[in-house]
């Protein structure tokens, strides 16, 4: 199973390697606040909903922060960019150990949220380049397992700080430690090389994109790929939010666990999620990237339903938690390299940055949606509700985009609107 990693070069690995790295300290700092928020609320007596609006702002500036940061790679080149959003992200997590109140904190994570989106935009658009196209599957998402790894440590340092340290310098310090990912940097600036797609590019046009780029995705032949590309994101996204932000809510209100059984049920799912992530990514190289799609839509459809409605005890409910998040996290694997694999060197960190990140915000109203319609609904009906609506979009939008697997990123058109129209791949699948 893992002698493809043998066969990678060194310029492959260690690429991989930054992504991974970048995309564990990223999800750390970005768990930070969640584990923080009980302290804040009574820190400075704000209530549950307002404390909740940082978390909502922070996915809104990322999802800005991932269009701006894909639009600035295809200019000054994804490792350049990719440093400076770790940097970013890096540096504001490590000023919010120093907020005196909530509307400084409310400031700083909406800073650092643009870093946390940028990072994935650009992280996502250089592997996918530098990875061979029959690799590019298993490359992307053994990056994403980072994802499940930052949100593990991140729990760990809280623990262990909440442990051994009064809770009103303990919430700071795990801030503070939100400043290691910026060392990685100067290893990303002296080992980690530009992708040949983006030099050559560079050597070949003389001319640099400018600030109108960042609406190139919605030119010519590249618009109605945005928008579909876009939903079908919103889908993929809303739905694991609609599920998996209430999920911890609905064991402690409806099945009435105890806080440690909820904590059992976080270790499950970080277990599943990373099952479901080495899983997405074999099978996005074995059956392709629509294939693994769907077979994540279909399947988080049922285990949901199965999830809430089975006669099940305690036990084998949480049990029952890993399938669930396997089958939630798989779509995720093969999301970076299929956006990669859609649009040309030229505008492709605008188009990758812009549609996922345009998912991640949109995608959020579901998980909005649920809170709101247990006003008429059981919470669990909300959940199972909206989790398939969600995940129906996604299907509904695949239908309609083409199979990726083993195009040749190198061989796509570079012409922006205006120039060259976009050409489909063959049956073949590739260009």
């Amino acid at each position: 199973m893992l002698a493809w990693l043998r066969d990678l070069t060194s310029r492959e690995r260690k690429t991989m390697l930054a992504c991974w790295g970048g995309w564990t300290l990223d999800w750390f700092d970005q768990q930070a606040y969640s584990y923080v928020v009980p302290t804040v609320i009574a820190l400075w007596g704000v209530s549950t909903g307002v404390a909740g609006t940082i978390g909502t702002v922070t996915v809104v500036t990322a999802s800005f922060g991932g269009w701006f940061a894909g639009t600035l790679a295809d200019r000054f080149g994804r490792v350049r960019m990719l440093r400076i959003t770790i940097l970013w992200y890096s540096v504001f997590t490590f000023l919010c150990g120093f907020a005196q109140n909530f509307e400084q904190l409310l400031i700083l994570r909406g800073l650092h949220g643009f870093g946390f989106g940028g990072e994935w935009a650009t992280g996502a658009v250089l592997l996918g380049e530098v990875i061979r196209d029959k690799y590019r599957g298993r490359g992307m998402g053994f990056v994403q397992t980072g994802g499940a790894v930052g949100v593990g440590l991140g729990a760990l340092v809280f623990a262990g700080l909440y442990a051994v340290l009064p809770e009103a310098i303990a919430w700071r310090i795990l801030f503070w430690v939100g400043i290691l990912p910026a060392l990685s940097v100067l290893w990303i600036r002296r080992g980690v090389p530009e992708s040949d797609a983006f030099a050559g590019r560079r050597a070949n046009r003389g001319t640099q994109p400018g600030l109108g780029h960042l609406l190139s995705v919605f030119r010519g032949p590249y618009l109605w790929l945005t928008i579909k590309l876009s939903l079908m994101a919103m889908g993929a996204q809303g739905g694991g939010w609609a599920i998996g932000f209430w999920m911890p809510t609905y064991l402690r209100t409806v099945r009435h666990l105890s806080a440690s059984g909820t904590g059992l049920y976080v270790a499950v799912q970080s277990v599943g999620a990373l099952i479901g992530f080495v899983l997405g990514a074999y099978l996005a190289d074995a059956i392709g990237r629509k294939w693994t799609f769907m077979i994540s839509g279909v399947t988080t459809i049922i285990m949901v339903l199965v999830y809430l409605y089975a006669p099940v005890g305690d036990t084998g409910f949480l049990l029952l938690g890993m399938p669930l998040n396997i089958a939630i996290q798989i779509k995720f694997s093969p999301m970076g390299p299929y956006m990669t694999e859609l649009y040309p060197t030229a505008i492709r960190g605008t188009g990758s940055g812009f549609c996922y990140n345009a998912g991640r915000a949109v995608g959020a109203v579901f998980m909005t949606a649920v809170g709101f319609a247990t006003a008429v609904m059981p919470l669990g009906a909300a959940i199972a509700l909206f989790g398939t609506l969600a995940h129906l979009l996604m299907i509904v939008m695949l239908l309609t985009l083409p199979e990726t697997r083993g195009r040749e990123i190198a061989n796509l058109e570079t012409a922006v609107p205006g120039g060259a129209a976009y050409r489909s791949p063959p049956a073949g699948g590739r260009v």
